[in-house]
C-alpha cells in the first residue's frame, strides 16, 4: 500500500499467529521500522497484525523491542518515539478507514450467513439501515413459499424451530464445504424445542383441530421425511438430501403454524370493520388465456397449452383488507374476461374495470417484527423498515395505487410483480420495496408468468380454498363515502 506524505511511503501489512506456538522469530522479521497493532476483538490473543513500514529516504531502521502497541515496550529514544508517532499518523491517515471498510464488509457477511450473532463490534460496523441496502444480499425471503411461512402468526416454538432450520437452507448455499456440524446442531436445537414444548405446540391448536396437529407433529419428528430423518442425512454429508429433507420439514411446519393461526392476531381499526377481510389463507386460481391465438410452452412430455393456471395464495394474516377485497371480486366474477398488459417488470390487469367496482382500500403494509399492518403508510427501507410480505419476490401479487391519493390502493387493479435483480437496487430490493400493498405470492405456475404477453386474457379467476375465511359486511353496517375514499359504489350505497 502507497501513500503519499511528501515521500513514498510502504505499508507491508502482515498477519502472524500469537500464542499458539507460530510468532515469527525477530530475527527472521525484514528489517526497517514496523509496528505491532493487536486486534483483541476479531480473535482474542489469537492474532497480530504487523505492519512493517519502509521509508525511501533511508531511515535507520529501529533496533530490537522497539515495536509500539500491544505489550510490546515503548521506544527509549525520542527519535525512535519520533519515528514511531510517524508511522502510526500514516496507518492512521492512509490505512485505517479502508481497513474498517474491508472488516465491516466480513463481519456483515458472517452476520448474514452464521446463526451465531456477532457483538461488540458496533463501532466496526457500517449503521442498521445502511447494512440493509448494503448487503450484497439482504436477508428477507427470495421465494413466495418462505415469506408465506414467516407471516404465519404462530406459536413462537414452533417459529423457534423454524428459524433454527431456516438458517440450514443459508447453510447450504456454500459451495464447497458445507457447515454441516452447525447444521447438525441446528436440527438438534429444533428437537429438543419440538420434544421440550410438545405440550404447548398442540395446547395452542383449537381443541377440534389438535387431532390433525398431533399427527403432523408426529411426522415432524419421527416421520420418514422428519427431523430424526433430516439429521442423519446431514451425518451422512448428502447435501441433495438434507435439501428435500428439509423443505419437508419446514411444510410441515407450515402445516402445524396454520392450524396454531385460525384466525387474525390483531383487531382491526374501527373505521376499516366494514370493509371485506380475509381472516387467514385462501388460493386463487387464474385460467389464462393466449389473446393471439397462440399456446403456452408444453409442460414437461406434454402438449402445447392453449390455457395456462396459475395459483395464488392470498394472506389474510399481513394484508386482511387488501386480501379480503381482491377474494370478494374474484367470488364476484370480476376479473373474468379482464385482459392483461405488460410491461418489463410487471404484468398488469385492465384498469378499465372502473371504480364503482371493489373497495378503495387504505395502502395495508405490515413491517417486519410487528404485530399489525401500517395503513396510508409506506416504509422506509432507508431506515431499516422491511416488509413481512416483500415486493422483491418474482411473482408477488400486488395492488395498483388509486389514482386519487397513493395512500389508496386500486379498487380493483392489480399486478403481478416480476422481480429481477438485475434491475433491483441495494441490497437485492425493488426500487419500490414498501410503497405498494402485496397481498399474496404465486406459487405454481410461476414460470408461466414469463410468457404471458399484452393482450392475454384472464379466461377466469376462482377462490378455490378459503372462502369460510372470507368475512363480508352487512348491508345495514356501511359506512358513509368520503370525498377521497370510495367504500362502495354510490348504487350499492343507496
Amino acid at each position: 500500500m502507497w501513500c503519499q506524505e511528501g515521500r513514498s511511503t510502504k505499508l507491508e501489512f502482515r498477519v502472524v499467529e500469537s500464542g499458539v506456538g507460530r510468532a515469527e522469530p525477530r530475527s527472521q522479521r525484514p528489517e526497517g521500522n514496523f509496528v505491532v497493532l493487536r486486534d483483541r476483538s476479531i480473535m482474542p490473543e489469537a492474532r497480530e497484525a504487523e505492519i512493517h513500514c519502509r521509508e525511501s529516504r533511508g531511515a535507520e531502521p529501529m533496533t530490537e523491542g522497539q515495536s509500539f502497541g500491544g505489550k510490546s515496550t515503548q521506544p527509549k529514544t525520542r527519535e525512535a518515539r519520533a519515528q514511531c508517532q510517524e508511522v502510526v499518523a500514516i496507518i492512521l491517515r492512509c490505512s485505517v478507514k479502508p481497513f474498517q471498510s474491508v472488516l465491516a464488509a466480513v463481519i456483515l457477511s458472517l452476520q448474514l450467513t452464521s446463526p451465531l450473532p456477532l457483538t461488540g463490534h458496533e463501532s466496526w460496523l457500517i449503521p442498521s439501515a445502511e447494512a440493509v441496502l448494503y448487503s450484497p444480499e439482504t436477508k428477507i425471503p427470495r421465494t413466495g413459499e418462505l415469506a408465506l411461512r414467516r407471516a404465519i402468526p404462530a406459536n413462537t416454538s414452533m417459529k423457534a424451530i423454524q428459524d433454527s432450520l431456516e438458517d440450514i437452507s443459508y447453510l447450504l448455499r456454500i459451495p464447497q464445504r458445507k457447515p454441516y456440524g452447525t447444521m447438525e446442531g441446528n436440527v438438534k436445537k429444533a428437537l429438543k424445542i419440538a420434544v421440550d414444548e410438545k405440550e404447548s405446540i398442540l395446547s395452542s391448536m383449537p381443541a377440534e383441530l389438535r387431532d390433525k396437529g398431533s399427527v403432523l407433529y408426529t411426522s415432524l419428528t419421527d416421520g420418514k421425511d422428519g427431523l430424526k430423518s433430516l439429521l442423519q442425512s446431514i451425518k451422512d454429508k448428502d447435501a441433495d438430501k438434507v435439501s428435500l429433507g428439509l423443505a419437508s420439514s419446514l411444510d410441515t411446519i407450515a402445516q402445524l403454524e396454520l392450524l396454531q393461526a385460525p384466525g387474525l392476531s390483531f383487531l382491526l381499526p374501527q373505521q376499516y370493520l366494514n370493509y371485506p377481510r380475509l381472516t387467514g389463507r385462501a388460493v386463487v386460481e387464474f385460467a389464462i388465456e393466449k389473446g393471439d391465438g397462440s399456446t403456452f410452452s408444453p409442460e414437461s412430455a406434454g402438449q402445447p397449452r392453449n390455457t395456462a393456471m396459475i395459483q395464488v395464495v392470498l394472506d389474510g394474516y399481513s394484508a386482511p383488507l387488501t386480501a379480503g377485497n381482491f377474494a370478494k371480486l374474484v367470488v364476484d366474477g370480476v376479473y373474468d374476461g379482464v385482459k392483461l398488459n405488460c410491461t418489463d417488470q410487471a404484468i398488469l390487469s385492465d384498469a378499465g374495470l372502473g371504480k364503482e367496482k371493489g373497495y378503495s382500500v387504505p395502502l395495508e403494509i405490515m413491517p417486519s417484527g410487528q404485530f399489525e399492518p401500517l395503513y396510508k403508510t409506506t416504509l422506509s427501507v432507508q431506515d431499516g423498515e422491511l416488509p413481512v410480505l416483500p415486493l422483491s419476490v418474482y411473482g408477488a401479487v400486488v395492488m395498483a395505487h388509486s389514482d386519487v391519493s397513493e395512500e389508496l390502493s386500486s379498487p380493483n387493479q392489480f399486478f403481478f410483480y416480476l422481480y429481477d435483480k438485475r434491475n433491483a437496487g441495494l441490497g437485492g430490493l425493488s426500487f419500490d420495496e414498501g410503497q405498494f400493498s402485496v397481498f399474496g405470492y404465486t406459487t405454481v405456475g410461476r414460470e408461466t408468468l414469463s410468457q404471458i404477453k399484452s393482450g392475454d386474457v384472464i379466461r377466469s379467476a376462482k377462490l378455490v380454498e378459503g372462502q369460510d375465511r372470507l368475512v363480508l359486511p352487512k348491508e345495514n353496517d356501511l359506512v358513509k363515502q368520503s370525498s377521497t375514499s370510495r367504500l362502495l359504489p354510490p348504487s350499492s350505497a343507496a
